[in-house]
């Protein structure tokens, strides 16, 4: 195999932060019918109102693809989102180096891939600057990417010139697992990607469709379990495979299913929209000339008797607290977020609501500091540079209880150096590190000393001096399910006109794939407008 093709092989396991998927021809092959059944009397009709409840990818992605639906069948919507949080974009946040919109700096999902073409689409359609992860990051270590077990990097991988050398070692350490991963990997995601395709799409149940594709048995499975049966073991499964499991997802290769774990190893590509991944979702809310309504939580939707949904909703402003609740009537609405955290009453009972599913917490520490993380908290020589990129692995002989103690002795997921920053509170301004870290419990100075080389701190919870850590931020995420293996999945409506996204966090969580749900949804809505019906998958 040429090299080159070897380093694009390789090249897929080795990035750090992975969200996927694919965005496809569905539009094209579903927007036909709507087409064929237009009738222009559909103007004189009064606007579909439609209320979406959050304004994250899979709400937005609604609010975007029901406009570009309804308008093409010569429908009128009147679409109005509403968000408990002062911001679109959901788990797609930035916030602010030392308060400089100039140094904006990802909280949330950092980046998604090549293949994500929902999201590649909208970015080009809002003339979005799309860059390469790697283009603001450090250049001074030698070693790209290193993967940190609590007492060695058990691999580490080179970047520069060296391809060659990173390749060796991979065949050198691991054999044919890297090879049997990746055929494993596109054959899987190409499984899935038929879901974006006629007659799998728009799909009604997430749970047939995963079923009808061969693909129950993917997420029926540990990640383990699928890679054992296909040969593929440890160390390569633990070393890298894992390694990306835990940076993305919190979780290892014993706990996640199959199709997730798959997903992590599908990073070709990887970019993100420079000012921040939220400016996708705030472009689809404006192109769908959506009301958004931040700061404002949905309390209540109650079916009224001649099917429409009333909805209430309320401030989350304190100094508003005191308002009265806000009641509106829709023909339709979108439950666009997890339902367990939403705290709505829902009225009637849908007769299959949304299981209650733990999530992990994930701690986002985000810091800068004129001192570079330590050779020696990694076990290294002092002249050995550290990786910018440090993912975690267990050790061998690590096999944690419950899924609170699976970070394992590492005691975090990943460290990273983002980039460099200008401090304007020096005199003069200096250049100082951006380091970001995921971890299950937040980090304390403690911690920052230690991988810093500081002097320990007299508390844990003691500040380090302003010289050493001039900025920090931190944020706790409910970030995503634990995804742990399951042949079923929420139901897509929960009653006529109410519809619901986030049952597809169980199946797959990324920011596309919550695009996908989106689109989808949109597409039924549509359809049941029409009264279009759709042959679906024919059973074998």
């Amino acid at each position: 195999m040429p090299p080159r093709l070897f380093s694009k092989v390789f090249g897929v396991f080795l990035i750090s932060v992975l969200w996927l998927l694919w965005s496809s021809q569905a539009e094209k092959t579903a927007g036909n019918s709507a087409d064929g059944v237009q009738s222009p009397l559909r103007n004189l009709e009064p606007a579909k109102r439609i209320a979406i409840i959050g304004a994250g990818s899979g709400g937005s992605s609604a609010a975007y693809y029901l406009k570009r639906y309804a308008a093409g069948a010569g429908i009128s919507t009147n679409i109005t989102v509403f968000e408990r949080s002062s911001h679109v974009g959901g788990r797609s946040t930035t916030v602010n180096v030392y308060n400089d919109p100039s140094e904006p700096v990802e909280v949330g999902a950092s980046i998604f891939v090549e293949v994500n073409k929902n999201l590649v689409a909208a970015a080009e359609a809002f003339g979005l600057s799309i860059q390469a992860p790697t283009s603001v990051r450090s250049h001074e270590a030698s070693d790209r990417l290193g993967v940190w077990n609590g007492e060695k990097f058990v691999f580490t991988q080179s970047e520069g010139g060296y391809q060659w050398w990173n390749i060796a070692k991979l065949l050198w350490k691991y054999g044919l697992a890297p090879l049997r991963t990746q055929n494993l990997m596109k054959q899987t995601v190409n499984t899935f990607l038929k879901m974006y395709e006629a007659p799998y799409f728009p799909f009604r149940s997430l749970s047939d469709t995963a079923f009808h594709l061969g693909l129950t048995p993917v997420t029926s499975s540990t990640g383990e379990q699928f890679l054992a049966a296909d040969k593929i073991h440890p160390p390569f499964s633990t070393d890298i495979i894992q390694a990306s499991t835990r940076v993305n997802y919190g979780q290892n290769l014993a706990l996640i299913h199959g199709l997730e774990t798959m997903v992590c190893m599908a990073a070709e590509g990887a970019m993100a929209i420079r000012g921040g991944n939220w400016q996708i979702f705030d472009g689809m809310l404006k192109a769908a000339g959506a009301n958004v309504k931040l700061d404002m939580k949905v309390t209540k939707i109650e079916r009224n008797d001649d099917g429409k949904y009333t909805v209430e909703s309320m401030t989350t402003r304190a100094s508003s607290k005191s308002e009265k609740p806000l009641s509106e009537e829709y023909d339709t609405v979108i439950i666009a977020s997890p339902l367990q955290f939403s705290d709505i009453e829902l009225i009637p009972a849908p007769l299959n609501s949304p299981h209650k599913i733990p999530y992990v917490q994930l701690h986002v520490t985000l810091f800068t500091s004129p001192h570079k993380i330590s050779p020696q908290a990694f076990n290294l020589s002092h002249s050995t540079p550290v990786p910018k990129m440090i993912l975690t692995t267990l050790k061998p002989n690590e096999h944690p209880a419950s899924r609170e103690a699976g970070v394992g002795s590492t005691g975090f997921f990943s460290i990273s150096t983002q980039r460099k920053v200008t401090n304007p509170s020096t005199d003069p301004p200096s250049q100082e590190y951006l380091y970001k870290i995921f971890s299950p419990t937040p980090v304390n100075s403690t911690f920052l000393a230690h991988i810093l080389d500081l002097p320990a701190p007299s508390t844990p919870d003691s500040d380090l001096p302003e010289e050493d850590i001039s900025w920090r931020a931190d944020k706790l995420w409910y970030s995503y399910p634990y995804l742990y293996p399951r042949i079923t999945f929420d139901d897509i409506q929960l009653g006529r006109g109410l519809w619901y996204t986030s049952g597809i966090e169980s199946f797959i969580s990324t920011m596309e794939t919550s695009s996908l749900m989106g689109m989808n949804v949109a597409r039924l809505i549509a359809d049941d407008w029409l009264g279009v019906t759709r042959e679906g998958p024919k059973s074998d």
